[in-house]
C-alpha cells in the first residue's frame, strides 16, 4: 500500500485507511466474530491507520478494537481516535471530559497512548470553545504522552478555517468533501498546505451514495441527488465498473491528501478495496461519470449549528 507523509508529524499513513465506525454499527448490524476478523484483514492489507471514535457504537467500535488488537504488536499499526461527541445529542467538549475521554478510550483499546486524537464534529456547539478550552487542554495530554497528534473533525468546510486561524492544529480530517460528487475539501488544500496541517480524507463513498448499496435511514441526500448518483451508478455498471471502485480510486488519487478513511465489518470488502487501491484509475471513466454528477457537484447538507456552516447552496 502507498503511504504519504502526513504534514510535519512525522507519520506515514496508507493512501486508504481502515476505519472502525462499521465495528460500532453504524450502518448495519454485525456479526461480532466478522468485525474482529476486520481488523487484522486491514493491517494484512496494509491499512495500517485505524480510525475510531468513542461515538462509534457509543463505545463499542473502542471496545472491540481493544479485542482485535490484543497480541498485536503496537508499533505495526498508527492508532487515531476522537473525543467531543459521544451520542446524538450528547456533546461534551470541556477540559474535564477531555482528560477524562483520552483515559477512557486508551483504555478500551488497551493502548498507552494514541497517534491521533481529533475533536469529533464540533460544529455541534459554540466553536470558541474548542479553540479556547478543548485545543489547550488536548495539548496537555499531548505533554503527557498519551496523545501524539492533535486535530479536529467535522463536516462544514468553515469550522476548518475558524478554527485554524486561531489555534495551530496538527491534523484535520474531513468526510464526505472529497468525492466524486463533492470536491470542496479539495479546494481548501492550499489553504491547509499554509497551515502546514496534515490532511486526511474519509468516506470515499459519500455514506453508501456513491455504492450499489442501500443508503442507511439517516442519509440526508435529496431525491435529486439519490437518482442521479444511481444514473452514475448504472452507467458504471454498463462499462463493467462497480462505481465503488471508481470512488475509492478517485478519493485516494489526489497526492496532497494523505490518506482516505473508509471501514467495514466485512472481510472480504476490505480485501476488495484494498485491489482496487492497486489498480490504475480510468481517467474516461471519470470523465464520463462526474459529467453524469455534474448538476449535484458540490451539494452539501447543514449538520450541527446553523452559523457553523458554509452558506446554503
Amino acid at each position: 500500500m502507498l503511504k504519504r507523509p502526513l504534514g510535519q508529524t512525522g507519520l506515514e499513513l496508507p493512501v486508504l485507511s481502515f476505519g472502525a465506525s462499521s465495528l460500532g454499527q453504524e450502518f448495519r448490524k454485525v456479526d461480532i466474530n466478522e468485525a474482529l476478523k476486520s481488523v487484522p484483514t486491514a493491517l494484512e492489507c496494509g491499512l495500517n491507520f485505524i480510525d475510531t471514535s468513542p461515538f462509534y457504537g457509543r463505545g463499542m467500535s473502542e471496545v472491540l478494537l481493544g479485542v482485535a488488537l490484543r497480541g498485536i504488536p503496537r508499533d505495526s499499526y498508527i492508532l487515531g481516535t476522537k473525543l467531543g461527541r459521544y451520542s446524538g445529542k450528547h456533546f461534551d467538549f470541556s477540559a474535564r471530559r477531555v482528560a477524562e475521554s483520552v483515559d477512557i478510550s486508551l483504555e478500551r483499546m488497551g493502548v498507552e497512548y494514541v497517534d491521533i486524537m481529533l475533536c469529533h464534529d464540533l460544529e455541534f456547539v459554540e466553536m470558541s470553545q474548542i479553540v479556547e478550552e478543548t485545543l489547550p487542554a488536548l495539548r496537555e495530554q499531548q505533554r503527557l504522552g498519551k496523545v501524539k497528534f492533535v486535530g479536529v473533525s467535522g463536516y462544514p468546510m468553515k469550522m476548518f478555517r475558524y478554527v485554524l486561524d486561531r489555534a495551530p492544529l496538527d491534523v484535520v480530517l474531513s468526510y464526505n468533501h472529497y468525492t466524486l460528487q463533492n470536491t470542496m475539501f479539495g479546494d481548501l488544500i492550499p489553504y491547509l498546505k499554509e497551515k502546514r496541517v496534515g490532511i486526511m480524507n474519509a468516506a470515499p463513498f459519500s455514506a453508501r451514495l456513491l455504492t450499489n448499496d442501500p443508503l442507511p435511514p439517516w442519509h440526508k441526500a435529496t431525491p435529486l441527488v439519490r437518482e442521479t448518483a444511481q444514473k452514475a451508478s448504472k452507467f458504471c455498471q454498463d462499462q463493467g465498473v462497480d462505481i465503488a471502485q471508481l470512488a475509492l480510486q478517485f478519493s485516494i488519487a489526489n497526492p496532497d491528501i494523505t490518506t482516505c478513511v473508509t471501514g467495514s465489518a466485512n472481510p472480504a470488502r476490505i480485501r476488495q478495496w484494498a485491489e482496487w487501491a492497486q489498480k490504475p484509475l480510468d481517467t474516461q471513466l471519470l470523465t464520463d461519470v462526474q459529467k453524469i454528477l455534474a448538476p449535484i457537484h458540490n451539494w452539501y447538507y447543514t449538520e450541527g449549528r446553523p452559523e457553523n456552516n458554509d452558506p446554503p447552496v
